[in-house]
């Protein structure tokens, strides 16, 4: 079994080492799976759930026979954006990078649709139900990287489904402490479609 310090090495080591898969191919680097795709996809680069090893899918209820799963390298290999919002955390701007998430599930063979349901889920359970046209018009990104530096686990990421809400009109006129709901820290899995 891997520890968790191994994982934390293998994010690091991954995210320092330059080393990228297509994001259309089955991943073969070294890093291990930070986010899976499931439901309505095309391309799949593993099989079904595992119940024994995939204990947080478990744990939170979920279950697939298909998915595609990104690693550090196949994420930070789509073609990146960078916002700068005020974070509720510390209400500063933050720069933060990574790919458009409408762009990730493409590279997953998802549905174009607006009207497609998609789930985003934290690791800590925590889980938007939006539709793809949403996440389009909010400009939603998966970010990787926070102030120039791979997010790590325990923090916000590694992953980070998030919006320039500084940006956003309708965000904009709110408390900072509102404007991020749709924005799960943490982020491990995506469902698309019901």
């Amino acid at each position: 079994m891997t520890s968790k310090r191994q994982f934390l090495a293998a994010s690091t080591l991954a995210a320092m080492s330059g080393t990228v898969a297509a994001a259309t191919k089955p991943v073969t680097s070294p890093g291990p799976g930070l986010l899976t795709v499931t439901g309505s996809i095309r391309n799949t680069n593993r099989g079904p759930m595992d119940k024994a090893l995939d204990q947080m899918m478990v744990k939170q209820q979920q279950s697939f026979t298909k998915a595609y799963v990104f690693d550090f390298a196949a994420i930070t290999k789509l073609p990146a954006r960078t916002i700068r919002p005020t974070l509720e955390y510390d209400s500063k701007p933050h720069t933060l990078r990574g790919p458009l998430l409408t762009e990730v599930l493409r590279a997953a063979g998802a549905p174009e649709d607006a009207a497609t349901p998609l789930a985003m889920r934290a690791i800590d359970g925590y889980t938007i139900e939006i539709s793809l046209g949403e996440a389009r018009s909010l400009g939603l990104i998966v970010a990787t990287h926070l102030d120039g530096k791979p997010m790590a686990l325990g923090g916000l990421g590694p992953l980070w489904a998030v919006l320039d809400a500084d940006r956003n009109p309708q965000l904009a006129s709110k408390p900072v402490a509102e404007r991020f709901a749709k924005c799960p820290w943490g982020l491990y899995h995506l469902v698309v479609g019901s």
